[in-house]
């Protein structure tokens, strides 16, 4: 077991009454890539922040190797890089003259500062658009200039917010896998912070998926997936002909099924238990021929939908609980 190198404990922060993060408990071991993911308003960027020592808990702790994030957010910035999601560069200035200027504010000597720009224009494929003005970048252009100025300082833990936010497709590869190579490679420790699920599902060790202020689950897109399936949430894609209204209320039917939507071309079932088997013998007991049957559940997509479908009914029964509390009790009848 590799060792912790961020953790959290309790983390709280409170913009009035409402708990942007809540009680957040968290450990990332060094080296990993971790995705912190969740919609926009989740928290992950007060965490984030939070993380820098920008800004301080209600409640909890966080360290980052050791240094107090709220103590000591000097220590911190020293070993931390951080890569914003709308990275900012003087557009006048070009490619290598931005890196030189984030050496020299890093204390860094002007030898250092060469030797160091050479290394990093070309791990990121900036070489030949080196001396070009930064503001001609492309947006991948300037991810990767970024990623860049932020291992100047050869930071031990990178933290990146929405690192592929409007990349085209060859750009999201080729940063996919940078970030990759650092973890690998270099041995750092990445946390990305994002809501792009298909692209974090691709280069991640653990994902924690974060819903309203709240770590809900964490763990391998394995891990979760197996989960998932023990709690009995499973979800089937299938197709057959004739499609029509009968067919429908058919698998409506079928025991176990909670229930069944249409997506496009296809029947989604949402179930307690694998259906495979009961489903394909109704369907050719009752004369249908199945075209496409697949269970879902091991892609991170899914897994962040049920995981989020479950924070929202958690939330829902707390919130009636509050305001019908005895509704919420247990009703002990006499005579039993």
């Amino acid at each position: 077991m590799k060792e912790t190198i961020i953790e959290t404990t309790g983390l709280t922060k409170l913009y009035g009454e409402k708990a942007a993060v809540d009680h957040l408990d968290l450990t990332i071991r060094k080296g990993e890539v971790f995705g912190l993911l969740g919609p926009n308003g989740a928290g992950k960027t007060t965490t984030t922040l939070m993380l820098l020592g920008l800004t301080e808990p209600a409640e909890g702790q966080a360290w980052i190797a050791g240094k107090d994030c709220t103590r000591d957010p000097i220590g911190v910035k020293r070993i931390v890089g951080y890569l914003p999601d709308n990275v900012g560069f003087y557009n006048d200035m070009t490619g290598r003259e931005n890196l030189y200027f984030t050496g020299r504010l890093n204390g860094l000597s002007e030898d250092v500062i060469r030797e160091r720009t050479e290394q990093l224009l070309e791990r990121v494929g900036l070489t030949d658009a080196a001396d070009k003005k930064a503001g001609t970048y492309s947006r991948g252009m300037k991810q990767r200039l970024g990623i860049a100025d932020v291992l100047i300082k050869d930071p031990e833990v990178i933290i990146m917010d929405e690192p592929t936010l409007g990349i085209d497709p060859q750009g999201m590869r080729d940063l996919l896998k940078l970030i990759r190579q650092l973890s690998e490679e270099d041995g750092r420790t990445i946390l990305i912070s994002s809501h792009q699920l298909y692209q974090i599902q691709q280069i991640c060790d653990r994902v924690g998926i974060f819903v309203d202020g709240k770590l809900i689950a964490c763990g391998t897109v394995e891990e979760l997936g197996r989960r998932m399936e023990r709690e009995g949430k499973y979800t089937l894609e299938l197709a057959a002909e004739p499609d029509n209204e009968a067919l429908a209320q058919l698998i409506g039917r079928i025991e176990g099924v909670d229930f069944v939507e249409r997506e496009g071309e296809l029947y989604i079932v949402r179930s307690r238990e694998d259906l495979r088997r009961k489903t394909t013998l109704a369907l050719a007991a009752n004369g249908y021929t199945l075209l496409q049957l697949r269970q879902k559940g091991g892609d991170l997509d899914e897994i962040y939908s049920r995981y989020f479908e479950k924070a929202e009914k958690e939330q829902s029964q707390e919130a009636a609980r509050t305001r019908f509390p005895k509704f919420g009790r247990t009703v002990h009848k006499e005579g039993r």
